[in-house]
């Protein structure tokens, strides 16, 4: 029997796996890739040290999948978390794993990664052609030969896997040509959205706030006035507004919201360990203990310098007002501010600067077990290309490992 003949489209994470677990399993591999190396965006992420994974539990883990953990139940339960550190330990790639359950190499370096994962797909028998730009699949009656790059050149297969990425990051590779050729094939989409992507907010604040990192706040995104998420943890000003990890985890709503044309804010608390009368008793000991101060001097024990004009201006409290001077109501002012520290959200920021992309190929056309299309004969789909989006924290590069892996072994397969 002749060996069956699989081409990869991208490098990425989602395209190396299934590159090398389909060579291991017998198929003759090659990876296409437009760019001059592989694994451009993948040795960026994580700020270069590469969150591979997260060590949430099964459950906990597929909850930050939303929507999309049904259909990433099956392959993530063949191939999770511990599955993937021992597949980088077996590649010499020990891991370490940080607050909040986020797995890293212990190296910190995602170049060790991308090396790991070249060398092995390489040791594996598998053809890397970069400076490649597939043009078109081919495809005969109900089923995909092969594809076409732009130069008119023709790469026959017996199966193709588009694990192109999304269109996040675009100079790293990632344009959206996947979702192109997905189209081709006939599958339907999933609007494109940026995702995992910092939120603009309106006025001047957030400039004067530039640099400012809030640690263990509570934020809440609200559209119409109503909650409709929340996320623990660390937030970050910018001269445009907000970004950070519980940003960044939260903005889909937001910009989700934004584009139905809702009216969307950002509510921070500054103290969610204290509730609000824990807090209102917190407030009336600083005012006992400083009641010859100014209410600006008081403010230093209880908010970071560059916070402090702030909420003096947004509380209307005169910052050389005595402390003993203030009444209740300014103290509910304060109070009020302090657990509701409310930006207006007009806008987020585009895919150069998203971390992931929402929306892809309608998962609903594909067989979640095998990666494979229901529409098309020999075509099967990995990674970011996919409807599938998860919260930050390592979420994302396990599904594309978890795909990829998937993808991999199916085609060989031929199902």
């Amino acid at each position: 029997m002749a060996r069956r003949k699989v081409i990869v489209l991208g490098a990425g994470a989602a395209g190396l796996m299934a590159a090398g677990q389909a060579a291991k399993a017998g198929a003759g591999a090659l990876i296409l890739e437009k760019m001059d190396r592989p694994g451009i965006k993948l040795s960026i992420t994580g700020k270069g040290r590469c969150n591979l994974t997260n060590t949430a539990p099964f459950h906990e883990f597929l909850k930050h999948f939303g929507k999309g953990a049904r259909f990433l139940r099956p392959s993530l339960s063949k191939f999770g978390p511990n599955d993937l550190r021992d597949f980088f330990q077996s590649l010499g790639v020990p891991t370490v794993v940080e607050r909040g359950g986020r797995v890293f190499p212990e190296s910190k370096l995602a170049s060790d990664v991308v090396e790991a994962l070249v060398s092995w797909v390489q040791d594996c028998g598998v053809s890397i052609k970069t400076k490649c730009r597939v043009k078109n699949l081919l495809i005969e009656g109900d089923g995909i030969c092969g594809v076409r790059d732009a130069d008119g050149g023709e790469y026959r297969a017996d199966c193709v896997i588009l694990a192109m990425g999304g269109a996040s990051y675009p100079g790293t590779g990632s344009s959206g040509d996947g979702f192109r050729l997905a189209k081709e094939a006939g599958h339907p989409m999933i609007e494109m959205r940026p995702a995992l992507v910092p939120l603009v907010a309106k006025g001047k604040i957030p400039a004067s706030l530039q640099g400012l990192s809030l640690k263990n706040v509570s934020v809440k995104i609200l559209v119409e006035g109503k909650k409709k998420a929340g996320a623990f943890g660390e937030l970050l000003f910018t001269h445009f507004g907000l970004s950070g990890p519980t940003i960044l985890t939260l903005s889909l709503v937001a910009v989700d919201a934004l584009r139905e044309g809702k009216r969307v804010a950002a509510s921070i608390d500054l103290k969610p360990a204290l509730s609000h009368p824990r807090l209102d008793a917190r407030l009336l000991r600083d005012l006992d203990a400083h009641g010859k101060r100014k209410f600006q001097t008081m403010l230093q024990g209880l908010l970071p310098r560059k916070l402090i004009p702030v909420c003096m201006d947004l509380t209307g409290i005169p910052p050389e007002k005595i402390v003993s001077q203030i009444d209740s109501s300014e103290r509910k002012r304060l109070r009020t501010w302090l657990k509701d520290f409310r930006l207006e959200i007009t806008g987020h920021r585009g895919f150069r600067e998203a971390v992931i992309t929402a929306g892809g190929v309608d998962t609903r056309k594909l067989d979640p077990k095998t990666m494979s299309s229901r529409l098309m004969k020999g075509l099967f789909f990995a990674g970011e290309v996919l409807d599938l989006q998860g919260d930050t924290g390592g979420y994302n590069l396990q599904a594309a490992f978890t795909t990829g892996l998937a993808a991999g072994l199916s085609a060989v397969k031929g199902n």
